[in-house]
């Protein structure tokens, strides 16, 4: 659109529901940045992304998640390291539903009174995840593998931070983050697409925006990963997690959607619950149920982990570091097995697309160029097991391993 504002439309004649998602390129790790027509850079308080979003559903005549819900609409919204996204789903009074998505975004709210309020709710919400063991776990492993990049902070801040957060950083935020430029509507479901276009065009033209330009943003450089480190808390059984951090240069475009790719595919054939390796460990009473594992890539991070519940943590680890530091000798790389992983790979793909959530939230991460959720059955049966040891060389660095246990208080 002429303010900047990316559009997707994708109809779905066949289904009753519509799913709108409103994007913007902005998560928990932009706290240092230049401000919106300003010259110097600013850092701001930890969890100020998602202290944002909350507050942008309170507004002087009331709250939108009734609008929504006197719509026939369900609302909500999240937060994560690197996005901030609003979303609605109906089946019906879809046109006042998306104008309603769009002006609630697009109309800041802050009072000194409205943040003094939410800091009390956000502070238990913090203390909530704080309870949670898994949630320390897996941020234990990212202070190991980030100790000095903000992704190892918690997305909602801490009691702290978030006591420090005023009116005028909410708008300071709001001002640079939410401009048209940096932000994507998609809608997907029961729609016609030129009136809904018609719709969105008429409402954006309505509105003045300040001039688009580019966002600068700083992130510090390395930080020495930690090999090990453990916490303690009340729990029933110890949890470990190992983790790798990718530090290469990564490609762009499509290419970095088929490295993402191969590098899940790689992992799958290593550690996925059907492998040799997982029913070895399964088998010696190493794990359980729990295990898991997750490649996460992003602007600015990449990295892996694996890990869950077990009674011998140490000896966990210690068998999923050799399994990672061996992969190119793995028995379970092999052609025949890559395979049958791409068949099945697709299948799930295919079936994914029944959910307009999942497609709205694939194609909103918008960080693969012209490529989108749409190529992956073309990546998938492209890729050869050359392409998996090629990504896994460039991303599988045991100097870049790191361990996080967190064990019953004594």
């Amino acid at each position: 659109m002429a303010n900047g504002l990316t559009v997707h439309l994708l109809p779905k004649p066949d289904y009753h529901k519509t799913y709108g998602l409103f994007t913007t390129n902005y998560g928990s790790i932009d706290n240092h940045f230049v401000p919106l027509s300003g010259e110097a850079a600013v850092t701001v308080p930890d969890g100020i992304a998602h202290f944002l979003e909350h507050k942008m559903f309170e507004k002087e005549t009331g709250d939108v998640f009734q609008v929504f819900s006197q719509q026939g609409a369900s609302a909500n919204a999240f937060t994560s390291f690197t996005r901030t996204s609003y979303l609605f789903s109906s089946t019906d009074h879809v046109a006042e539903n998306v104008a309603t998505l769009i002006d609630f975004v697009q109309a800041p709210y802050f009072t000194a009174e409205t943040v003094e309020k939410e800091k009390g709710i956000i502070g238990q919400e913090i203390q909530m995840y704080q309870d949670e063991p898994n949630w320390r776990l897996f941020f234990g492993l990212l202070q190991n593998l980030y100790p000095e990049h903000p992704l190892h902070i918690d997305i909602a801040g801490t009691v702290a931070s978030i006591a420090e957060i005023t009116a005028e950083d909410l708008y300071t935020c709001y001002h640079t983050f939410y401009h048209p430029s940096n932000m994507n509507l998609f809608l997907v479901g029961r729609f016609e697409p030129e009136a809904m276009m018609a719709l969105i065009r008429e409402n954006q033209e309505q509105k003045e925006f300040a001039k688009p330009q580019p966002i600068q943003r700083f992130f510090p450089e390395g930080g020495k990963i930690v090999p090990v480190s453990e916490e303690r808390m009340s729990l029933t059984r110890p949890k470990v997690l190992v983790g790798i951090k990718g530090t290469g240069q990564l490609p762009t475009g499509r290419q970095l959607l088929k490295f993402k790719t191969a590098i899940s595919l790689l992992l799958q054939l290593l550690l996925g619950d059907t492998s040799q390796n997982y029913l070895d460990l399964y088998d010696e009473g190493l794990l359980d149920d729990s295990f898991g594992y997750e490649f996460s890539l992003d602007r600015e991070f990449h990295f892996a982990d694996f890990g869950g519940d077990s009674d011998q943590p140490e000896r966990l680890a210690e068998r999923l570091t050799t399994i990672l530091s061996h992969w190119q000798t793995d028995a379970e790389i092999t052609p025949e097995n890559l395979d049958l992983l791409k068949k099945r790979s697709l299948g799930k793909y295919f079936q994914s697309l029944n959910s307009l959530e999942y497609i709205a939230n694939q194609f909103s991460q918008s960080m693969y160029g012209d490529a989108t959720l749409f190529d992956l059955p073309e990546i998938i049966q492209s890729l050869t097991l050359a392409d998996l040891k090629a990504a896994g060389e460039q991303f599988i660095q045991p100097e870049n391993f790191s361990t996080f246990y967190l064990l019953p208080k004594v």
